[in-house]
């Protein structure tokens, strides 16, 4: 299963604020051993929203969505999850005790709607204001403010998740191969790719400068005893062929 992100808002598309969820989802996640496979950013548009919730629903990641669902007019993930489930919005029970319990009569007519979710979703307590999140599947949904929202996704991983967490997490390991030219490793590539399937592997070329030659940083991500058995191979095959080898950021 891979871990995805949401993130929405025309603040940060527009450069008014800059996004912090990215990097704090990375660290939640490193601490339990999981990495972030993928990001996708969005503008508070109810078509592109749903469009990209619908594919969550569908596609089998865990999602975490940041930001939409409080009760101003520009707030639209809670519909526009309702709409790529194919459900309606409902009150939910929990949900609205929580908010009369916190506002009173001042929960109607507007803070009321923070509790009015896709019919079926769960809450996920929110440890700072009370008003909750909520979860639809393998998709959970909290606000865009980093204090609630990150506390609240490392409560959703602990409960629920605790099966993808790894003692021995995947590293990065990396060589640096002076004066190469991808053009004339492809077929190197390909073989280390379909030789170590279970690895992930990147290559990344930089241009010369007055300080450094032309050079590659290859890389190999994943479980740690494989990918140093491939780095190895690999800085074998490139030393074969007459070129330098140095060591990458990575190892």
């Amino acid at each position: 299963m891979d871990v995805g992100a949401l993130i929405i808002g025309d603040e940060l598309l527009s450069g008014k604020r800059q996004d912090k969820h990215m990097q704090a989802l990375i660290r939640i996640l490193a601490a339990r051993g999981m990495k972030l496979a993928w990001v996708e950013y969005l503008g508070d548009s109810p078509a592109r929203i749903e469009a990209a919730l619908a594919r969550a629903f569908q596609g089998g990641d865990l999602v975490f969505s940041f930001g939409g669902i409080g009760a101003t007019p520009d707030d639209h993930t809670r519909a526009c999850a309702a709409r790529a489930l194919g459900v309606e919005l409902a009150l939910h029970p929990e949900a609205r005790a929580i908010i009369e319990g916190r506002f009173g009569d001042e929960a109607y007519p507007h803070r009321i709607n923070m509790g009015v979710f896709p019919a079926g979703a769960r809450l996920i307590a929110n440890p700072v204001n009370q008003i909750p999140g909520f979860s639809c599947g393998h998709v959970h949904f909290v606000p865009g403010f980093p204090s609630m929202a990150w506390p609240m996704i490392e409560s959703v991983l602990d409960a629920g998740y605790r099966h993808l967490f790894s003692d021995t997490p995947d590293v990065d390991l990396t060589l640096v191969a002076v004066d190469a030219r991808e053009g004339d490793l492809i077929d190197l590539m390909q073989d280390f790719v379909a030789r170590y399937p279970a690895l992930r592997f990147s290559s990344l070329p930089s241009f010369a400068t007055a300080e450094r030659p032309m050079q590659i940083e290859f890389g190999f991500t994943g479980p740690p005893s494989l990918a140093a058995i491939a780095l190895a191979e690999f800085e074998k095959a490139l030393k074969a062929r007459g070129y330098t080898v140095q060591p990458g950021k990575g190892g």
